[in-house]
């Protein structure tokens, strides 16, 4: 994220001079105030006593809090105003002066745009290249922005063979820097994501694993028997955990409840969330691994996404939004997709839901939760894909979408949203007021596979895909950030150059040495004037010096 600070700084002098006119304009008029108002006497009655004498007041006392500047304000209420702006305002805030630069840098508004967008940091290296404590929330911003452009830039592709059937599922864990890929041939095989080497992978688990879902503490793969194969991470391993079993007995395990093929997984800190053709989801308690609910469908659950208290699944062709505390049913979508509705994703703070499903299309819906009632508004729609839409990922502000034509859909949904706030004063995203009409088409697409895509995952600077082929594929745009990183320096370098030369203009202007000796020698050498007479001199006196 990039701020024109010479626009600003411009925009910011034509206010200064009109802050002194202004100034100059209320002097005169504070000067007629003083000479044609009458003297106070402020003499009180007897028996009251006043510090008010018979004297003037002085008429800088009556205009001096007119041009007091912003940072006179108390802190609580200067926090509040920054409060009330997007990144790109604070930004703009921050370029006008060094003291406002310090406030709206150091503020605590950054933290909220990062976690809104992506969450706390997990681990050491929440954006995939290193996280040191030292640096401020606008600096991990403005670093984790700079990388979501990065998708738009170039790429390379890395194949990933291994599997010896059709891939089902990729889950990409970028705090770990670690890909989770199953399929049909009943393996889980762990990935280096930067290399793209194999690590390990697991015994063959009897049957199709369709859902994979991993943290840095538990890894959980569902399979079509009805099973949830578990893994938990070994203190001091170096890739967390041991698919072979090699280093410990006790860290592997099932769990058993479904009556049919499991089809979606999804784990938050507490608890692991499992949706079956059984036509339930149920949820587990993680600490100890017993089913506490069971949500009960019509059809079968092709997909599920908790976000906080809340779980959205899909059955049919219809979406539902659960609460996980009392097992409520906050509210149905019905008919979401023609056909079934195979694809789920949710931004981070769940007030976004993206659908895909059989028709090829994908839904964008704003889900509003206000005094007790959950409502449901769908706010855009885009068909970017010939075939079922199978998968979704969603990483701010990508929106990314797997086939079944065998093509990958990139959209970036930042334009449509705007920060708004909720009563509580938390801070949300909010659909933005524009035609549903207009919408701008998928941002990017990518080519070349040559079958069915049944699962996607982005993360970091990679995306990860795998389908009927039975390779996974990684599209690396690290790249692409390499360059906007030196397009960016380079543009911080101009911008202080062209700082540095207005800074010595104006202290130059300021002594006024070398603009009056410039004007002096103007006065005496006009531009236009008579150049010959001093050419003939000098050649008079260099045709003398021949002689």
């Amino acid at each position: 994220m990039a701020f024109d600070c010479q626009e600003i700084t411009e925009d910011f002098k034509n206010s200064e001079n009109c802050s002194q006119t202004n100034r100059s304009s209320s002097n005169s008029i504070t000067e007629n105030f003083e000479l044609s108002k009458p003297a106070l006497d402020c003499s009180p009655e007897k028996g009251t006593s006043s510090s008010c004498s018979s004297k003037q007041l002085p008429p800088n006392d009556v205009f001096s809090n007119v041009w007091r500047s912003i940072t006179d304000l108390p802190p609580a209420l200067i926090s509040e105003i920054l409060n009330c702006l997007d990144p790109k305002e604070l930004g703009i805030v921050s370029c006008v002066s060094t003291t406002l630069h310090n406030i709206a840098s150091e503020h605590q508004v950054w933290k909220e745009f990062y976690c809104e967008r992506w969450g706390l940091p997990v681990g050491s290296a929440p954006l995939g290249a290193g996280f040191s404590h030292e640096k401020s929330w606008k600096e991990l911003f403005v670093e984790r922005e700079y990388r979501s452009k990065s998708f738009l830039g170039r790429y390379s592709i890395d194949v990933l063979y291994g599997h010896t059937e059709a891939v089902r599922t990729v889950f990409l864990l970028a705090s770990a820097k670690l890909i989770f890929t199953a399929g049909y041939d009943s393996v889980v095989r762990m990935w280096d994501m930067e290399e793209g080497l194999s690590i390990a992978s697991s015994r063959p688990l009897g049957c199709t694993i369709r859902a994979v879902a991993a943290d840095t503490k538990l890894l959980v793969a569902g399979a079509t028997d009805g099973f949830i194969h578990c893994w938990k991470a070994v203190e001091g391993f170096q890739h967390l955990f041991d698919l072979k079993g090699v280093e410990k007995q006790n860290t592997e395990f099932r769990l058993w409840e479904h009556e049919g093929p499991i089809t979606s997984l999804a784990l938050d800190l507490t608890r692991i969330y499992s949706g079956s053709w059984d036509m339930t989801v149920r949820v587990w308690v993680r600490s100890s691994l017993k089913c506490t609910l069971t949500l009960r469908h019509g059809d079968w659950v092709w997909s599920l996404v908790p976000r906080d208290t809340t779980v959205a699944s899909t059955s049919g062709s219809d979406v539902f939004i659960w609460e996980t505390n009392s097992g409520n049913l906050l509210n149905v979508i019905h008919n979401a997709h023609v056909g079934n509705t195979y694809a789920l994703a949710r931004s981070r703070t769940g007030d976004f839901l993206f659908t895909g499903g059989e028709d090829g299309a994908v839904h964008m819906f704003e889900i509003i939760s206000e005094s007790g009632e959950t409502s449901v508004v769908q706010v855009a729609t885009w068909i970017p894909h010939s075939g079922a839409v199978y998968a979704l990922a969603f990483e701010f502000p990508w929106l990314v979408s797997a086939s079944g034509d065998g093509n990958l859909a990139l959209i970036d949904v930042r334009k449509l949203l705007r920060a708004s706030r909720r009563s509580s004063g938390k801070r949300v995203l909010r659909f933005k007021d524009v035609d549903r009409n207009n919408i701008e088409p998928p941002q990017r697409m990518l080519h070349g596979f040559g079958g069915n895509l049944f699962s996607v995952g982005i993360g970091a600077d990679r995306i990860v895909c795998g389908g009927e082929e039975g390779v996974v594929r990684v599209w690396n745009f690290s790249q692409a950030l390499e360059i906007e990183q030196r397009v960016r320096a380079m543009r911080g370098i101009r911008l202080e150059n062209r700082m540095r030369r207005r800074r010595l203009q104006i202290e130059m202007n300021a002594k006024g040495g070398r603009t009056d000796q410039c004007s002096v020698a103007a006065k005496k050498n006009p531009v236009n004037g008579d150049r010959s007479g001093v050419w003939h001199s000098k050649r008079s006196i260099s045709s003398k010096v021949k002689t």
